[in-house]
């Protein structure tokens, strides 16, 4: 009889919204926070690593009203029935961290980290749970000179990356601004609820997605997606959907006509007026260090959807355009941003904590470097492989591997148990530049050959026949085994050339 009590497979599935990276993105990714973090080191700040799980209490805007969290994050209860949750973001541990170590800390705190975060949320097309952000922030101080000085680190960073200016921008607002619109419309910025505030802040946060159109509806009755889900409005009536887009439209090239504009909107609203104040200040310092105009750029149109932004808030924004595969246009947009965060670290301590900060999505400035095909990778190509002819002679092959590791050279010897063809086909899948081949002849002669299978592959494509193949042996040098190491750096050399 058959046996049908065969325990069932388990089926290999990627979890929905998370994906697997491979080597060659890694190493492009590796390249490229070794840029940013250049870049943050020379501004004076200095590394912080915070674990992946905090309380969820301590992630403020995600506490649970049931008994478990499941409004975006992902949660788990410990040995003692507290909540945890894998972090939203870099910026709520690090207020966690500040509050639990106000005192020693020399302040202004400048701290940097960077580090995979995770979202509870839909994915969708370039849009994951798991992703990657590298963070820069200083707590501990109320100075706009902070806010300007982080708007100058985007935008150097953006240019250590290989963004040309005019390929990027920075662009700058205030929520003191929008808090004066908002008052000019019958809404309260001070409502402990916000719920209001809120859906307008998100409304506007999606105009480069949606388009005036879109934002418009969702500022007032609602919005249909394509998929046909339905987005509830903040109910503004004509009249105050008008003002609050005039607002968001009033910028301009030059950053002190687009405040002249912002400051006729809230000539009514202290809070507004000081808003304008603050954003000034910041032109004149940004001004003065060779970054307002092209670099750095006043946009009332950029509000950040989180609630917890106080004061300036910054976005650094791709303005090329790509076509994807189809031979349709690409636009980046948003690859980072941040802003003013006065109150976080009060929830710790019941005192204000001013702080400000700026983070990049890797994952998306990845992306468009790809697209721009400047994408650095550390390493230029894949491993020499030393293949076994014998395996009596292991010791030997392994020798020449190290031989070659001890060089600097990216070298490994072959560990598997096949024979030469799908050890040839082994090296090829692995991006190999070239193969050591040391069979019994060449053994007895202390001698090896080196296949450069870059030229190989090149010769082959013009070869007309396997007998030609055969006798022309293309790319093959035989070579003194003392000689190994020499030659290889010779291939390797021409083919970095």
């Amino acid at each position: 009889m058959a046996n049908n009590n065969k325990p069932a497979r388990t089926p290999a599935r990627l979890p929905k919204g998370f994906r697997d990276i491979e080597a060659d993105e890694l190493r492009a990714t590796q390249s490229m926070l070794g840029a940013i973090r250049e870049v943050y080191e020379r501004y004076g700040f200095d590394a912080l690593e915070t674990p992946a799980f905090e309380y969820t209490d301590a992630l403020g805007k995600f506490l649970p009203d049931s008994d478990r969290p499941n409004e975006g994050v992902f949660s788990l209860q410990d040995e003692d029935e507290q909540w945890l949750s894998l972090r939203y973001d870099l910026t709520a541990p690090l207020a966690r961290y500040v509050a639990e170590n106000y005192d020693r800390l020399a302040k202004p705190f400048r701290r940097y980290a960077t580090g995979t975060v995770w979202r509870n949320e839909k994915p969708g097309p370039g849009r994951f749970r798991q992703f990657t952000q590298f963070d820069a922030d200083t707590v501990g101080t109320d100075s706009v000179a902070a806010d300007a000085e982080i708007c100058m680190l985007a935008a150097d960073t953006m240019e250590a990356l290989g963004f040309a200016r005019g390929e990027y921008v920075i662009r700058v607002n205030s929520r003191k601004v929008l808090d004066g619109v908002l008052e000019g419309i019958g809404v309260d910025p001070g409502d402990p609820d916000g719920s209001k505030r809120l859906v307008i802040l998100r409304a506007i946060d999606k105009l480069d997605r949606l388009g005036i159109g879109g934002v418009s509806l969702l500022l007032g009755s609602g919005r249909k997606d394509e998929s046909g889900d339905f987005t509830k409005g903040a109910g503004l009536d004509a009249a105050a959907i008008a003002k609050v887009m005039a607002f968001v439209n009033s910028g301009a090239r030059k950053g002190s006509d687009t405040l002249k504009a912002v400051a006729a909107l809230v000539a009514d609203s202290e809070t507004g007026r000081q808003g304008v104040v603050e954003l000034e200040e910041m032109q004149a310092l940004l001004e003065a260090a060779g970054y307002a105009g092209d670099r750095v750029r006043i946009d009332p149109s950029i509000v950040r959807g989180l609630d917890y932004y106080t004061g300036p808030v910054f976005e650094a924004e791709l303005t090329f355009e790509v076509t994807d595969e189809d031979g349709r246009p690409v636009r980046f947009g948003s690859v980072g941003g941040g802003g003013r965060y006065d109150d976080l670290v009060a929830r710790f301590t019941g005192k204000p904590v001013p702080a400000t900060g700026f983070s990049i999505g890797v994952s998306r400035l990845q992306a468009a470097l790809t697209a721009l095909g400047r994408n650095k990778s550390s390493v230029a190509s894949g491993p020499v492989v030393v293949l076994v002819m014998d395996r009596a002679e292991l010791p030997r092959y392994q020798r020449m591997a190290n031989d070659l590791r001890e060089a600097g050279v990216r070298a490994e010897m072959y560990v598997g148990t096949s024979g030469m063809k799908a050890q040839m086909k082994y090296a090829d899948k692995r991006g190999a530049p070239c193969v050591i081949i040391q069979g019994s002849n060449e053994r007895e002669a202390g001698e090896v050959q080196i296949k450069d299978l870059i030229e190989g592959a090149k010769a082959a494509q013009s070869i007309a026949d396997n007998k030609e193949w055969k006798e022309s042996r293309p790319a093959q040098v035989s070579v003194r085994e003392a000689d190994l190491v020499a030659e290889v750096k010779k291939i390797l050399a021409r083919h970095a050339d």
